[in-house]
């Protein structure tokens, strides 16, 4: 982020003579020679005049009292010395508006040049294979400077002044358009063709910074079908990338923060709610009341728009079905060649990939669905150092590995779903890449509880090849320890609610308010949702009928429902009848806590959604729907034995589902469980003298939840937390196991 050239500036303007280098830990070392009041003032002009983009964690100070040997200050080659661990990496940020301003300046070198980047902006993570963070540690190491770089590169009064990405039509990377079948298409400008081509409805594979995109129109709606049927998404919402903001206004309400997400150095995609007057295609987000939208980040996107008159193209992160996202170009050409009509390619390695950031607003506050581009691997800054220095490996869904080190966490990249060979490889290379670049000494390695998790075989095995010390932490003890931490907060009663985790008992937990009040490493479990009926066990997530038909079924038959719905079961008829079979006999039936199941059963009952394509569907849609109703139904909140009642919850649903608007009912459902869950967990904070409660696990992205609890606990005079720097899902699971590793007795 051009922090030597920053201090080389303030070191010449104070008159002071001496040395900057970058450290092979990725610290910075200044050596600074003249009058203390000079050295003063120098250090003053740090902090107060810094790059936007850097943040100065910490500065370690010796006076050294030998005779003065520099007659000039001067950026040195960058030592290999490591001994600090826990200096900062950068992460990749979006183009800035002075490289953008060159980009369409017909005088300027770099004009229309792709990947126009500087000091200030560009790829860094994504390219980085190793420190010191020098060009040559890169893989800009590829492409020589020519001698106008090279003069840029030396500049101390230019941007580029010891620039990494520095690069230019000359000497820097190409960008080249190809068919699915290898060949290059003959054009002087691959990437407003790349455009053209989106504008006249075929799908592109487009290579970005961190990776591939599937990109396709908004407004045609063939390519759209034929991208849902190639990568098996029948429903599941595609982000867009748009042209600019006007653009975003014109089919979707952004508010001050929402603008200020989208327009910020990471340029994540942001969840924004739907315009009345929205006119893109419904088969971008299907059922949706929100679309997740971007705006470019690269040269290469913004050009894209040039040409045509789109507002907007689909913008997908390119992966075939359950792995990680593409990020070599024969990768690519292997991969998508069935999937895509043409590639975007460009020639520079990718040296680690990384998806998209994908963030939403609660009223003021910024949620993270998914924490990546843009901010990982920047570290999250606690007010207490940890004891150890911890690993967590995180869930088996939405992965992410976290680096516990001093007063720092450092989350990976996004990495995915535990499901396949690929990306168990991602999560080893991820984490061991983390460890590299902040010199961590790991002792501490935590994972969760779930025995046949395959992140727990991981743990284990790097425990015992490490001789780390090995802790496995519940799933929702490690939500609600990220979350204290990330508050500073010593005690709380936390609000866990998601679709699964792996209770003490070995049940399936999903709904829970626990007690946590001596740090972060011990918690009890004070109350929870209604044990319900998991008839098929992963079949009842998948099909939530099956959830439905089985808690109703305790009230009423529910056979002729089901049997009139036989064609939302996968096996039909068939299907049905064991089900009522398993039902009636109450045989082989695991229980679950899960809040998530009660949304999902509540989604089936409401014919909001009958099957879960993709993680949260009908939760999703369900909360869609209840964001344009009112609580007419009120069911009475009955808690039984610190249990929070949800049968006659769904029963109320079942009976009035012809009575009451659909909305109405599906904002009854959230304003029952978030009440019923506020009121339990305001008794057990009055009962046990805590202040702090908080909410946490994946329906904390939920804003009609969040909105309901905080009202509730709020108004009972008690402290609300909710996440801020880390996912309240699953991605913030590695962070939470890192934190009751980190200080574990």
């Amino acid at each position: 982020m051009g922090f030597r050239p920053f201090v080389y500036r303030i070191a010449v303007k104070n008159g002071l003579t001496g040395y900057v280098l970058n450290r092979g830990d990725a610290g910075v070392e200044i050596l600074l020679e003249g009058p203390k009041v000079k050295i003063d003032a120098f250090l003053s002009d740090l902090e107060e005049q810094k790059l936007p983009l850097a943040q100065i964690q910490e500065i370690t100070k010796t006076v050294i009292k030998e005779k003065t040997e520099y007659s000039k200050f001067t950026v040195n080659k960058s030592s290999s010395e490591v001994e600090l661990s826990g200096s900062t990496i950068p992460p990749d940020i979006a183009i800035c508006n002075e490289c953008l301003k060159e980009l369409r300046d017909p005088n300027n070198l770099r004009f229309e040049y792709f990947f126009i980047t500087c000091t200030n902006c560009g790829p860094r993570f994504t390219i980085l294979e190793k420190l010191p963070y020098d060009r040559e540690n890169t893989t800009m190491r590829e492409f020589p400077l020519c001698g106008f770089c090279q003069k840029e590169y030396n500049n101390p009064s230019n941007r580029r002044f010891h620039c990494q990405t520095i690069a230019c039509p000359e000497c820097g990377p190409i960008a080249y358009l190809t068919t699915s079948k290898g060949e290059n298409v003959a054009t002087n400008d691959p990437v407003r063709e790349a455009g053209r081509l989106l504008a006249e409805g075929f799908i592109l594979a487009i290579k970005g910074y961190g990776g591939f995109h599937i990109a396709s129109s908004i407004i045609n709606e063939k390519p759209l079908i034929a991208l849902r049927a190639v990568k098996h998404r029948k429903a599941k919402p595609f982000a867009i990338m748009a042209r600019n903001l006007e653009t975003i206004r014109t089919f979707a309400d952004v508010n001050p923060k929402e603008e200020e997400m989208l327009t910020s150095f990471q340029h994540p995609i942001v969840l924004l709610n739907k315009k009345e007057t929205y006119n893109l295609s419904e088969l971008v987000a299907p059922d949706l009341h929100n679309i997740g939208v971007m705006l470019p980040y690269t040269g290469l996107h913004h050009m894209l728009f040039d040409k045509v008159a789109d507002k907007a193209f689909v913008m997908t992160s390119a992966n075939p079905p359950n792995q990680p996202i593409v990020k070599d170009n024969e990768e690519a050409a292997r991969t998508l060649s069935g999937t895509v009509d043409y590639f975007l390619f460009h020639n520079r390695k990718i040296a680690h990939r990384c998806d998209d950031t994908v963030t939403r607003v609660h009223n003021k506050t910024n949620v993270f669905i998914r924490r990546s581009r843009g901010y990982a691997p920047a570290p999250i800054i606690l007010n207490k150092k940890t004891k150890h220095c911890a690993v967590g490996l995180g869930g088996e869904l939405n992965n992410t590995s976290c680096i516990l080190l001093d007063n720092k966490a450092f989350l990976s990249q996004h990495i995915g779903d535990m499901e396949n060979v690929e990306t168990k490889h991602f999560l080893k290379e991820a984490t061991n890449h983390l460890i590299q670049l902040t010199n961590a000494k790991i002792d501490t390695i935590a994972c969760d509880l779930h025995p046949k998790f395959t992140t727990t075989t991981i743990a284990k095995e790097m425990a015992q090849g490490n001789n780390w010390n090995l802790i496995q932490v519940q799933h929702h003890h490690a939500h609600v320890a990220a979350l204290m931490m990330e508050h500073s907060m010593n005690e709380m009663i936390g609000i866990a609610c998601d679709g699964y985790g792996y209770g003490t008992n070995g049940e399936a937990w999903g709904g829970e308010i626990l007690l946590c009040e001596s740090g972060e490493t011990s918690f009890k479990r004070l109350a929870h949702l209604e044990p319900q009926p998991l008839p098929g066990g992963d079949a009842a997530t998948r099909y939530p009928i099956r959830m439905a038909a089985a808690i109703l079924n305790k009230k009423t038959d529910m056979e002729p429902w089901l049997k009139a719905n036989t064609k939302h079961l996968k096996f039909g008829e068939t299907e049905a009848n064991l089900l009522m079979h398993q039902l009636k006999n109450n045989k082989n039936m695991s229980a679950t806590t899960s809040c998530g199941r009660i949304l999902d059963a509540a989604a089936a009952i409401l014919e909001v959604a009958y099957e879960r394509t993709y993680e949260g569907e009908p939760a999703m849609k369900l909360e869609s729907i209840a964001m344009k109703g009112k609580p007419s139904l009120n069911p009475k909140i009955t808690i039984n034995a610190n249990s929070l009642d949800t049968t006659n919850l769904l029963l109320a649903l079942y009976e009035n589902k012809t009575k009451l608007s659909k909305a109405d009912l599906a904002y009854s459902t959230h304003a029952y469980l978030a009440t019923g869950l506020a009121e339990l967990a305001i008794e057990k904070a009055q009962a046990t003298g805590v202040k702090n409660i908080g909410f946490t696990g994946g329906a904390a992205c939920n804003q009609l939840l969040s909105q309901i609890i905080r009202k509730d606990v709020e108004a009972a005079k008690l402290k609300f937390a909710v996440h801020e720097a880390v996912p309240p899902g699953d991605g913030g699971i590695s962070f939470g196991q890192a934190v009751v590793g980190g200080f574990s007795n």
